[in-house]
């Protein structure tokens, strides 16, 4: 008892002072400590609940909200986005600042939280991480009840109008201004409450499960809780994309223009119920509140485990700091807290490879589906199925596959940051399949090739279409019989359109040429079909192989970090320095990492959008192989980052003497002795 509260002197560094506690209390009076309450709350623990009263209980609660942080953050948002910018009338930067919202409360709150959050009742502020994020769900999905219905307009026509004859006459106008992007600030408000829920459960959370088991099986453990996470983001991204297929007000409305039975899912119109997960999410994720507000401030046995553990702290002195000042006690002790680990050569050479790799994990995540369309010709909804299958899978092994080997063989700090130059670098060589699994352009005409020797390249417009008043704005891709693809079936010339067992082909289209081989001409009974021409390139099979392994070893560096910077600092700084991790990774990984890849790929844009108003939107065909060398050079280049700071690591990290290399407990009795 100290200063008017109640202490757990297993959780505190050795001092004479508290040697000579132990030394006059009574044997095993340290066993009953009253922290290691029951499961349950006040009074009021039913015995069932401690049947969940142990790891195992905790880490299952902990995977459940993982989950569904990883649902809504990573999966409902990332699916939506392009859904609320139409609904709201967004534009990509806009959408951009929602996206960030998240990782800019995460890096304001994450030193705070994890400082001083770090003696307090940990399974307390998970519940009220649930809190936070269940209500960050349910303010996201508010604009949809305030904003009214949603009125879709009329149908734009897709082949080639007459002048004179069109029904839709688009012009530039800036008169009118809708209220609708205000809701831009409703959106981030619940971004900033979902930052807000997510800092506790990836800082003190982790630090919890480090608490309550044995060093050897800590590295499982969080492998798990890991790998638990990445279900969300899978979870989210199928659950999210089949409430697309739902009509966002629910009931399509009886009448609101002529051509309004030939609306679908296809249509450019389409809006999904972007906004049903939402709410379930929050119904949901407030469930989990209750399992955590009944977890006691630590686990039964947690006082004979710490007091087992050996210590590995970087040997610099740092630890006698924090044990001679006891840092941590009160708010003053921050900066001097903060300054200790910030200078830990290890923590923060860990910090920033972790860092490197995040930048890499998180652009590839933001922008592979991008890259698979665009290299190997498939739909963008094939393409995100596809990367989400890659990419899910092989961090979620690669994370089990690391705690495993890392509990099962006992490394100690320093073999755990060796194993993580072996994985960067068999990540590294594996990143080469950008060199030789690439694809070239198929032929497009006006970007790769003229209108049958007429126009010019990389004018969409030539004198075959050049009367029909094609719109650059509506991307609405078709296959002509000659294996050229064009823009859409405007800019191919096709003047109307028949529907064959139900499969929509197009006709008498002016810039569409004669298929090879002139004797099958006949055989055609279309001119142009929609969608992309089918690629020639084969090579998507051995891309995706190799860039699964290449995601498994990736990954399989994310366990031992988080295993090695708890072990590299002061046990009272394990929660603040996985919040310095968090910050940094943010600032220097998952902020710019998108960003860095979006302009990678911008650069590689040979055809861009361009609208009634002249202004540059989206990009609608790229260059492949500049492409795959512009993001092969930057992964590359973050990995040797990687490899460079895990190296200095090891280089940099001293052990404790061997004198110190004693368990908690031996520690305290030598303590004693020299008191």
């Amino acid at each position: 008892m100290r200063g008017g509260g109640l202490e757990n002197p297993v959780f505190e560094p050795p001092s004479p002072d508290l040697s000579r506690q132990r030394q006059a209390s009574p044997a095993g009076a340290d066993a009953g400590l009253p922290e290691e309450g029951p499961c349950g709350w006040g009074r009021c623990a039913p015995q069932a609940l401690q049947l969940c009263n142990n790891p195992e209980g905790y880490l299952a609660a902990y995977s459940l909200l993982a989950i569904f942080q990883g649902i809504v953050v990573n999966g409902l948002i990332n699916i939506s986005i392009s859904t609320i910018e139409k609904r709201y009338e967004l534009n990509s930067s806009l959408t951009g600042l929602i996206s960030a919202s998240y990782d800019i409360a995460f890096c304001i709150l994450s030193l705070f939280v994890s400082f001083f959050g770090e003696r307090g009742h940990k399974p307390r502020w998970l519940a009220f991480s649930a809190f936070m994020l269940g209500l960050g769900s349910l303010i996201f999905s508010l604009p949809h009840f305030s904003s009214g219905k949603y009125h879709y307009g009329t149908k734009l026509e897709d082949t080639c109008q007459i002048p004179g004859t069109s029904s839709v006459n688009l012009t530039c106008s800036t008169s009118t201004r809708s209220l609708l992007p205000n809701y831009l600030y409703i959106f981030i408000l619940g971004q900033l409450l979902l930052g807000v829920g997510g800092t506790p459960l990836y800082t003190l959370g982790t630090a919890f499960i480090d608490d309550s088991v044995p060093k050897h099986k800590s590295s499982l453990y969080i492998g798990v809780g890991y790998a638990m996470s990445l279900l969300g983001p899978a979870i989210g991204y199928v659950l999210g994309g089949q409430l697309l297929n739902i009509y966002i007000d629910i009931q399509i409305p009886e009448r609101q223009d002529s051509l309004l039975l030939s609306m679908d899912q296809d249509d450019p119109r389409w809006l999904g119920a972007w906004w049903i997960p939402f709410l379930a999410c929050f119904f949901a994720i407030w469930l989990l509140i209750i399992p955590f507000s009944c977890f006691p401030k630590h686990l039964p046995g947690t006082a004979k485990i710490q007091a087992e553990k050996i210590s590995e702290t970087h040997n610099d002195g740092s630890e006698l700091l924090v044990e001679a000042r006891n840092i941590g006690k009160n708010y003053k002790d921050f900066p001097m807290a903060l300054l200790i680990l910030l200078k830990n050569p290890v923590l923060m050479s860990l910090i920033i490879a972790s860092s490197s790799e995040a930048l890499v994990a998180t652009g590839f995540a933001t922008f592979l589906p991008k890259f698979i369309e665009s290299q190997f010709g498939k739909t963008s909804s094939f393409s995100a199925t596809l990367g989400g299958l890659v990419l899910i899978p092989a961090a979620a092994l690669g994370q089990i596959i690391s705690g495993i080997l890392i509990s099962k063989c006992k490394m100690d700090c320093k073999n755990i940051i060796k194993f993580m130059i072996g994985t960067s670098s068999v990540a590294l060589l594996l990143n080469t399949v950008f060199l030789f699994a690439k694809c070239g352009n198929e032929r497009f005409a006006g970007v790769s090739e003229t209108y049958n020797g007429t126009g010019k390249l990389y004018n969409l417009t030539a004198p075959c279409n050049a009367n029909c008043g094609c719109l650059r704005s509506m991307y609405y891709p078709v296959c002509g019989r000659d294996e050229v693809q064009y823009f859409s079936p405007c800019f191919a010339g096709c003047a109307s359109h028949l529907f064959n067992n139900m499969e929509k082909t197009y006709h008498n289209c002016s810039c569409i040429g004669k298929p090879k081989g002139e004797n099958h001409s006949e055989d055609f009974l279309y001119e142009a079909v929609p969608g992309k021409c089918p690629t020639q390139c084969k090579l998507l099979p051995l891309f995706l192989t190799f860039f699964f392994f290449a995601v498994v070893f990736t990954f399989m560096a994310v366990t031992p970090t988080t295993v090695a910077i708890l072990r590299c600092v002061p046990d009272k700084q394990r929660s603040f320095a996985l919040g310095v991790q968090s910050v940094f990774l943010r600032l220097l990984g998952t902020i710019p990492g998108p960003i860095l890849f979006g302009v990678a790929i911008d650069n590689s844009c040979t055809l861009w959008d361009i609208n009634e108003c002249k202004t540059k939107g989206a990009c609608w065909v790229y260059d492949n192989e500049r492409m795959a060398y512009l993001l092969m050079g930057i992964s590359a280049a973050c990995k040797i980052i990687t490899i460079v700071f895990v190296v200095m690591a090891v280089c940099l990290y001293k052990p404790p003497p061997a004198s110190a290399a004693l368990s908690r407990k031996d520690s305290e009795m030598v303590s004693s002795v020299r008191a």
